[in-house]
């Protein structure tokens, strides 16, 4: 399998730090990069600061908006070459979270990447090096107090990368998904006024690294599994 010289590859939920963190691993590798996101003022920025870098105003929880920008894809490009399933909602009250809030954060962070990988499919089997990248999360095996929906969101979604990867490999579609630890991102970013700092401070007991990691380097996961190594 043969990687083309510039992968076409859309980013759900780029507009974020870590959504930044994993646009720079790609385009490093000279990707072009379709940025879907609700957030029109960050992914409209992160456009504007790189020519290899599109925004398209996109709410996973639509299927017609993700047709569009699938299709709005292929025919700016002529393919797809990977999907990065990053887009999340972090709405979660534990025993309170209601019936509503539970059936939005599983319709992102679930159904929206499954619905994205279904519509982006045929696409990506044209490609001959296609591949999908969800982002799930430690939390997809590990207790957490107070959390409920957030963590069996993303457990479902391990399960469902597995399930994916098996009907999809008769197209030649490569499915993975990448599960971090503590990492820089706009959570932590408000919940420590910004200090990156003060975050690795916090996080020093319980990671060998004595920090969190940074979005790049999920990033780097992420461009190496879209990659044909």
């Amino acid at each position: 399998m043969t990687a083309p010289p510039n992968p076409i590859v859309i980013v759900t939920g780029g507009a974020t730090l870590l959504g930044a963190g994993v646009i720079e691993a790609l385009r490093a590798r000279g990707a072009l990069v379709t940025v879907a996101d609700i957030d029109e003022a960050a992914g409209s920025a992160l456009a504007a600061a790189d020519p290899g870098v599109e925004f398209a105003r996109t709410d996973v929880t639509d299927d017609a908006q993700l047709e569009r920008l699938v299709t709005g894809v292929v025919e700016r490009h002529g393919r797809l070459d990977g999907l990065v399933n990053l887009a999340c909602s972090y709405g979660d009250q534990g025993a309170d979270t209601s019936r509503e809030e539970w059936l939005g954060t599983l319709d992102v962070n679930l159904v929206g990447a499954v619905r994205a990988s279904v519509i982006a499919r045929p696409h990506l089997a044209a490609s001959g090096a296609g591949a999908i990248v969800n982002i799930t999360s430690i939390s997809s095996k590990v207790a957490q107090l107070g959390r409920w929906v957030y963590p069996a969101s993303k457990a479902a979604l391990v399960q469902v990368t597995r399930n994916l990867a098996l009907d999809f490999a008769s197209d030649g579609i490569r499915v993975n998904s990448v599960s971090p630890g503590w990492t820089w991102s706009a959570v932590m970013n408000q919940l420590s006024g910004g200090s990156v700092e003060k975050t690795d401070r916090v996080a020093a007991p319980f990671h060998v690294l004595g920090r969190v990691g940074r979005p790049v380097e999920v990033g780097n996961v992420v461009a190496f599994l879209l990659s044909p190594e």
